[in-house]
């Protein structure tokens, strides 16, 4: 995938207040299809990820995830407050939400909501979480690994002195996949196989 960015973003604060989103990049993909970037969500988009979280028809989404619990039944209101910065990607034709990544300061290896613990955590400088996922109509595009990276980079300007960490199941071996594609590492000793936790790391 193809993105150019459009605005300059040294001067913007991360997190956005809540609901507000800026107009980052336009994107094409190998299938000549065009999307736009975002930091932020807006109303209408967080309209689209509850109902998206909510679908069971999507089986990756709630095998692999904890969405359902995070945004579809619970309070996106109360996931912002966490100090996240989400970036979606949006298909210009239907204005339909492809995919979502997201970085916040966490604890390195704490569990997320699908592994039974919960999210509240003490604000931590050294380590961000980042998470993404697509949703059914646009896996297998080829969307991931040029928009996390490109969200990735803009994040890291904002915060030069973290590293990245990410939990996802051991089973789940896309996500580990596009992590090693985006420079990640296993990172064992924070990980709980036992239970099926992978944790991966990048400076």
């Amino acid at each position: 995938m193809e993105i150019t960015p459009k605005n300059n973003l040294a001067d913007l604060f991360l997190p956005l207040p809540i609901y507000s989103s800026v107009h980052i990049a336009d994107a094409i993909c190998k299938h000549e299809e065009e999307y736009k970037v975002f930091i932020g969500i807006e109303k209408k988009y967080a309209e689209q990820l509850k109902k998206l979280s909510l679908d069971d028809s999507d089986v990756d989404l709630q095998k692999n995830t904890g969405d359902r619990r995070r945004f579809g039944e619970g309070s996106y209101e109360e996931w912002y407050e966490k100090n996240r910065t989400p970036f979606i990607l949006v298909h210009k034709q239907t204005d339909k939400l492809a995919a979502l990544v997201w970085f916040g300061p966490k604890s390195l290896g704490k569990k997320s909501l699908k592994f039974g613990e919960e999210e509240k955590d003490k604000i931590q400088n050294d380590w961000h979480t980042a998470v993404w996922r697509s949703y059914p109509t646009f896996r297998g595009k080829g969307l991931m690994k040029a928009f996390t990276s490109f969200v990735m980079e803009i994040y890291k300007e904002h915060y030069p002195d973290i590293g990245f960490w990410l939990g996802t199941d051991s089973n789940n071996e896309a996500m580990i996949m596009l992590g090693l594609k985006l420079g990640f590492k296993i990172d064992n000793e924070n990980s709980d196989l036992s239970n099926n936790w992978q944790v991966m790391v990048k400076k």
